[in-house]
């Protein structure tokens, strides 16, 4: 299998910081199981392939090491930077994407370093988590008394699921030390969601939320440094049980400083009385091509 994957970190405009992702481009002869593969040898937390799509301008097919996602934020932001900087979209600034979570809108501002992706996520949605908190504290290194009570722990999914877990303060959140391994047997509702620590304190004064991303143990990774997805999921869950009163909010999200990775993300929120509309968006760079 010879394979060219670019690798770009998105959220950020700074090799080396951000989130890692790798693109494959024209992938259409690329069997599941060779993504897989290709997606272990490369080890980030995921890689996109573009692939040909009857629904949309193309298809995007997401995988960690260990197994395909529906839809990943940051490798979305970087494909679509990679295909802009190759001059893929013919100049495009508007199109829709297929992906496992449905036919997503994608829009593109700016041109070269300045080029900003935005992309709209699937509804939001939201279930009930019945675990322990005591389990559940000690699965992610901090105690019950952490946990922030007056704001639900609770799955939240804008394309992927994930555990939302409100903190403290910075402090805990900065200290914590996951073990992977037991998520599955606490998040019994969804065992093989991530989870998702976060809090209203951050190191950087534009800045609203700060959060960490535990991966799943199936996934084959531990940590990601800067996530899309689950930033989507932060804002829809602040304007539903922080902000509850807003209809249009524009967030910024830090997340990757206790792994040496910065990045910001954008949340847009868009709220009505029937319906939660969110968009995220970032910038990317490149940072090498990776033969296989």
């Amino acid at each position: 299998m010879d394979t060219l994957v670019y690798h770009y970190d998105a959220f950020s405009n700074i090799p080396g910081k951000g989130n890692p992702a790798g693109v494959v481009l024209n992938a259409d002869h690329l069997t599941e199981t060779d993504m897989l593969e290709i997606a272990g040898k490369v080890g980030f937390n995921e890689t996109a392939f573009v692939v040909s799509s009857d629904k949309a301008a193309f298809r995007m097919r997401y995988f960690t090491p260990g197994h395909e996602m529906p839809l990943c934020g940051h490798a979305t932001i970087a494909s679509l930077y990679c295909m802009k900087s190759k001059g893929l979209l013919n100049g495009k600034e508007s199109l829709t994407i297929e992906t496992g979570a449905g036919i997503l809108p994608i829009n593109i501002f700016g041109d070269g370093s300045d080029t900003n992706v935005l992309m709209r996520h699937a509804s939001p949605q939201f279930k009930e988590f019945k675990g322990s908190l005591e389990e559940l504290s000690d699965a992610i290194g901090i105690g019950k008394e952490d946990i922030e009570p007056s704001i639900p722990v609770i799955y939240g999914s804008t394309g992927t699921w994930t555990l939302l877990v409100p903190v403290r303060s910075l402090n805990v959140i900065t200290g914590m030390k996951s073990k992977n391994k037991l998520f599955p047997s606490i998040l019994q509702e969804i065992p093989h969601a991530s989870v998702h620590p976060f809090c209203l304190e951050t190191f950087k004064p534009q800045c609203h939320m700060h959060g960490r991303h535990f991966s799943s143990p199936f996934s084959g990774t531990t940590e990601d440094p800067v996530t899309g997805t689950a930033s989507g999921v932060m804002g829809a869950y602040y304007a539903t049980f922080i902000e509850p009163s807003i209809t249009d909010k524009a967030l910024i999200v830090e997340q990757g400083q206790e792994m040496g990775k910065d990045g910001e993300v954008s949340v847009h929120i868009k709220k009505s009385s029937s319906a939660v509309d969110i968009s995220i968006s970032g910038t990317a760079v490149y940072v090498k091509d990776i033969a296989l």
